[in-house]
C-alpha cells in the first residue's frame, strides 16, 4: 500500500477519534485504521498460515507473548463476493476463504481485542496488497495497526478474521461461533442465517421502537427495551453506578458502533471504561443496560422500577421520567 494513503487517512482518523473522545470527556483509543481501497494491485495469494495450534473458539482479549511471536496472518489480495445459500451475500479472499468479524472488537475507533490463542484460531487477513472485487465499496476497506504491529485489514472499520477450521473454499464454520463470530458481509455488516438473510436485512445493535405507551425509545439488536440509571453520571465523563447484584439485574449494553444504529443521536454516542475493566456503550453520555426481567421483545418491565430506572429516547434523554 502507497505511504500516501496512510499519511491522509491517519490525519483523518485522528480528527474522528477527537472528535469522539471530547464529547463527555476523554476516552484513549490505541489502535488507528487507515484506508486502504483499491489502489494496490493483486499479489499473489498466501496461505492462512495459522499454525499448528487451533486455540479457543471464542476469542481471547491476552496479547501474544514475546516469546510466543505475532500470530500468522493470511493475504486475501482481491476481494470477492459470495453467495451463500444460507447466510446470503459474504466477503471471500481470492481462494474462496471466508472472511469474519469478532464482536468483541470495536469499529469506531477500529481496534482487534482477539491475540495469541484466540489469533491462532482466527488469523488476523493482513491489510497487504488488498483490492476490492466487482461489487466492493473500496472506501470501506482499511487496516489497523494490531500490538504485534502488523497491519490488519479492516471492512468498515470491523478487523477481519479467517477461522482455522474452515478447510476449504466455502467453507463457514466460524459463522456463530461463541455467539460473537460473524461472517462479514460486503458492507461490513455480521451475516445472518434464514430469512434474514433472504431478504438482506439485519436488525441494527441499536435502533428505535414506537411503543404505544412510552413512544419512540432505543432497543437493542434483540428488540429488548434500553434503560437509564438515574444514579449514573454523564458529565464531565461517563461514570456506572450499577454493580454486583444490580449488574446482573441491569446487564450493560457492550459497545455497539455507530454505524450499526439506526436513528440513534450521534453527538455523545461513545463507550467508556467501567469501574470492572469492562466497556459499556451510552447515548449521549449516559450508561445504558437492559432489563433481565424484561423476557420477549417490546417488554417494558423495567420502565420506572426503584423510580430510578427509565427507558431511553433516541437522543439519550429519560422516557417517562420526573422533572429533574
Amino acid at each position: 500500500m502507497k505511504t500516501t494513503w496512510r499519511s491522509a487517512s491517519l490525519a483523518a482518523s485522528a480528527v474522528a477519534v477527537l472528535a469522539l473522545t471530547t464529547a463527555c470527556g476523554s476516552e484513549s483509543g490505541t489502535s488507528s485504521s487507515q484506508n486502504v481501497g483499491a489502489t494496490a494491485p493483486a499479489g499473489g495469494i498466501a496461505g492462512v498460515g495459522v499454525g499448528s495450534g487451533v486455540g479457543s473458539g471464542v476469542g481471547s482479549s491476552a496479547s501474544a507473548s514475546a516469546t510466543g511471536g505475532a500470530a500468522a496472518q493470511g493475504s486475501a489480495a482481491e476481494l470477492e463476493v459470495s453467495a451463500n445459500g444460507e447466510l446470503g451475500k459474504i466477503l471471500t479472499d481470492g481462494t474462496g476463504k471466508t472472511l469474519y468479524r469478532f464482536d468483541a472488537d470495536t469499529a469506531e475507533p477500529p481496534k482487534s481485542n482477539c491475540d495469541g490463542d484466540c489469533a491462532t484460531a482466527w488469523p488476523p487477513v493482513s491489510a497487504d496488497d488488498i483490492s476490492a472485487g466487482d461489487g466492493i465499496d473500496k472506501s470501506l476497506l482499511g487496516e489497523v495497526t494490531r500490538t504485534d504491529g502488523t497491519k490488519q485489514l479492516t471492512v468498515a472499520g470491523w478487523p477481519a478474521y479467517y477461522y482455522a477450521k474452515d478447510a476449504k473454499a466455502g467453507d463457514t464454520t466460524g459463522q456463530g461461533v461463541g455467539n460473537k463470530w460473524f461472517a462479514l458481509t460486503p458492507e461490513g455488516k455480521k451475516a445472518k442465517s434464514g430469512s434474514s438473510a433472504e431478504s438482506g436485512t439485519e436488525l441494527a445493535g441499536l435502533s428505535v421502537r414506537k411503543d404505544a405507551n412510552l413512544g419512540e425509545i432505543v432497543v437493542d439488536k434483540n428488540g429488548m427495551t434500553v434503560y437509564r440509571f438515574l444514579k449514573d453520571k454523564a458529565w464531565p465523563e461517563p461514570v456506572s453506578n450499577c454493580n454486583g447484584a444490580c449488574l446482573e439485574k441491569w446487564p450493560a449494553v457492550a459497545p455497539v458502533a455507530f454505524n450499526e444504529t439506526e436513528g440513534i443521536q450521534e453527538k455523545g454516542y461513545m463507550n467508556f471504561t467501567r469501574s470492572d475493566g469492562t466497556k459499556q456503550q451510552t447515548i449521549n453520555c449516559s450508561p445504558i443496560y437492559t432489563f433481565s426481567g424484561d423476557k420477549s421483545p417490546g417488554d417494558i418491565n423495567g420502565q420506572g422500577v426503584g423510580g430510578t430506572w427509565y427507558a431511553v429516547a433516541p437522543n439519550g434523554k429519560l422516557v417517562g421520567a420526573p422533572a429533574q
